[in-house]
């Protein structure tokens, strides 16, 4: 870094770290809020993931499925690994949480968190069969696919690269999902799943969350936000649209 830049300029215009040592302590409660975040949104997708893989109508669908929960805990397991750097308690963390604890499938809470982890207020509702699985599997990683090109170029490098290592792997999930959708069309499922995404659809849109202006601008001085969560949501909204329409289904 130059000598007359100051922390917040030089990660502004695209500096980097790279080691938990040269990171001040606001800089390091935000990062560890983004890969908690994370972490927990992988581990409670794949737990919600985990619950159905046996209602898949075929063993080429149960493997898919199963494929996804081992590749999103391998996933928080490489974000986790560089929490346990900054000082996470690695093997407690991915034991203590009810990672399959879920809201009413009525509730609606928002982008709220809840109260005894970081997930994503999406992976608080619950999936009900297969049809379900597919929509929320398809919305969610158009959301992943958004965040994670964000997340990707994060001012701490060693998390950036993680991300970088996981997007083609999201990116497959969402491949996985749409030969799931096509298939389901095919047998006729085609009211059950737009009945699915009308529900998922504005659980999905709210991982997005609700920061204001001054929020994202602090997180951009520290080089850890681009976009809004407004701009990165309309990305999403427009590339998932989009999907839907080759179903011959209709986004909310």
């Amino acid at each position: 870094m130059a000598e007359d830049m100051t922390l917040d300029s030089y990660l502004a215009a695209g500096g980097v770290l790279t080691n938990p040592t040269n990171v001040p302590p606001r800089y390091r409660a935000e990062l560890m809020k983004l890969m908690a975040t994370f972490v927990d949104s992988e581990l409670a997708g794949a737990a919600g993931f985990a619950d159905i893989i046996n209602q898949g109508p075929g063993i080429k669908e149960r493997i898919a499925a199963a494929k996804i929960v081992l590749e999103k805990t391998d996933n928080a397991d490489r974000v986790l690994k560089i929490m346990g750097e900054f000082g996470a308690d690695t093997d407690r963390y991915a034991t203590h949480h009810p990672w399959t604890t879920r809201l009413d499938r009525n509730a609606d809470i928002g982008a709220t968190r809840s109260e005894h982890d970081m997930r994503l207020a999406v992976f608080n509702y619950p999936i009900e069969g297969w049809e379900d699985a597919v929509v929320m599997n398809l919305l969610m990683s158009q959301a992943v696919a958004v965040q994670l090109a964000e997340f990707s170029q994060v001012s701490y490098q060693p998390l950036a690269e993680a991300f970088r290592d996981i997007m083609p792997i999201e990116a497959r999930h969402g491949e996985l999902a749409m030969e799931g959708a096509v298939k389901l069309i095919e047998l006729g499922k085609a009211a059950q799943m737009q009945s699915s995404i009308d529900y998922w659809w504005p659980r999905v849109a709210a991982s997005f969350g609700t920061g204001g202006a001054e929020k994202t601008e602090a997180l951009r001085k520290m080089g850890l936000r681009k976009q809004t969560g407004t701009e990165m949501k309309d990305s999403w909204s427009t590339q998932a649209t989009e999907l839907i329409q080759k179903l011959g289904l209709k986004a909310p």
